[in-house]
């Protein structure tokens, strides 16, 4: 489990919280839909990609930080819309919150990321280095970090 602080829109909680009770309702009916088909209980990989899927916004939803916007004191940090400059000068900006945390039109990068974990609590004009999926390097510079007004 992550121990970044899980910032949410009020309304993405409130699409995520009826997500988690959509799943718990197909969970509870699903064992009845197993008998009359006659399949072994937790035979189906729909049920396991549900129960995966329960379990992360559970995490999700366990403590959130709600609407609130975080102070706009140049900290990366959930919640707040991050402009970087990559080693190869392009430059990014895109929103620090969780996959389920929508912003529109603006992309989204998860804390979790390795260039999430990365820019976690770094400040304006600080560099970073993440590893990519090939294990292989890249970095980066903030630029500027501003509370995400969406």
């Amino acid at each position: 489990m992550s121990t970044t602080r899980i910032w949410l829109t009020a309304q993405t909680y409130d699409e995520l919280r009826a997500e988690l009770r959509d799943l718990l309702r197909q969970r509870s009916e699903a064992p009845v839909a197993d008998r009359e088909r006659n399949d072994p209980p937790g035979s189906d990989a729909e049920a396991r990609e549900r129960e995966q899927r329960i379990r992360r916004l559970q995490e999700l939803l366990r403590d959130p930080v709600v609407g609130d916007r975080p102070p706009d004191d140049g900290v990366a940090e959930p919640g707040m819309a991050v402009t970087v400059r990559y080693d190869d000068g392009e430059t990014e900006t895109f929103l620090l919150s969780h996959e389920e945390g929508r912003a529109g039109a603006m992309m989204v990068c998860s804390p979790d990321s390795p260039l999430g974990r990365a820019l976690q609590d770094a400040r304006e004009g600080d560099q970073v280095r993440y590893t990519l999926p090939d294990g292989g390097t890249a970095g980066c510079t903030l630029l500027r970090v501003v509370p995400y007004t969406g």
